[in-house]
């Protein structure tokens, strides 16, 4: 039972609905009346580079995906703007909340949205046609306003990406998490325990961790290849 309490899922609200005053319309549908569903944690992003091509790692190599990374990161929808470049980004708990919050949301492609799910999030979304340097059609990239895991598995590491323990209340972690005893510093690919010049400090002592990360960065000073996503 207390597993099912605490089961949870990402959303993102994206540029594309912000930039179109969609913000209140979203999370009136997002509510709890609506959804069943509480807040575990809540902020606004500032996405750089390279939180949104880890989020979007699986699409590497397709061709949508550099606009996919400039839509995330609002370049498309605030192109002279880059303060207003962000997203809003929840975690949502409560029973098969991952099932719950795609249903909210609609299908992925506005267009399919529209014809079988009208009034769904996504329905409000629009198709963009990618273009190459000579004006021919490519491919596409869809504006749908919003982002919701697909799978609980997603949802975890969606979560400890975008969130930090500390960003939810304790009695609210669905995920183990861990004390740091030590410093941890980066610089150049490598880690290190002592601070080098020019390195940055990723940990500090007393700092809450997820377990996994936490075993990760262990590993890795300990000489563990790094894996990346192909």
């Amino acid at each position: 039972m207390f597993k099912e309490i605490l089961r949870q899922t990402l959303v993102l609200i994206k540029p594309d609905a912000l930039k179109n005053s969609l913000t209140g319309y979203v999370l009136s549908l997002l509510s709890e009346f609506h959804t069943g569903m509480c807040f575990a944690g809540a902020k606004i992003v500032h996405v750089s580079k390279m939180l949104a091509e880890e989020h979007y790692s699986e699409h590497k190599g397709k061709i949508f995906y550099p606009s996919l990374i400039d839509y995330i990161t609002g370049r498309i929808h605030y192109p002279d703007e880059p303060q207003k470049r962000r997203v809003i980004a929840f975690v949502y708990q409560g029973p098969d909340a991952t099932k719950t919050m795609r249903d909210i949301c609609g299908p992925t492609n506005p267009h399919i949205a529209r014809e079988t799910q009208p009034g769904c999030i996504r329905s409000l979304g629009t198709i963009v046609p990618l273009k190459d340097g000579n004006g021919n059609i490519i491919g596409e990239r869809m504006d749908n306003l919003i982002h919701a895991s697909a799978t609980d598995s997603d949802a975890e590491r969606e979560i400890k990406l975008w969130f930090k323990p500390a960003d939810i209340p304790p009695s609210m972690r669905a995920y183990p998490t861990v004390i740091n005893e030590e410093h941890y510093y980066f610089k150049s690919n490598r880690l290190y325990m002592t601070h080098e010049p020019g390195s940055v400090c990723l940990l500090a002592p007393g700092d809450i961790v997820w377990k996994t990360d936490m075993e990760t960065i262990r590993m890795i000073y300990q000489g563990a290849p790094v894996l990346t996503r192909s």
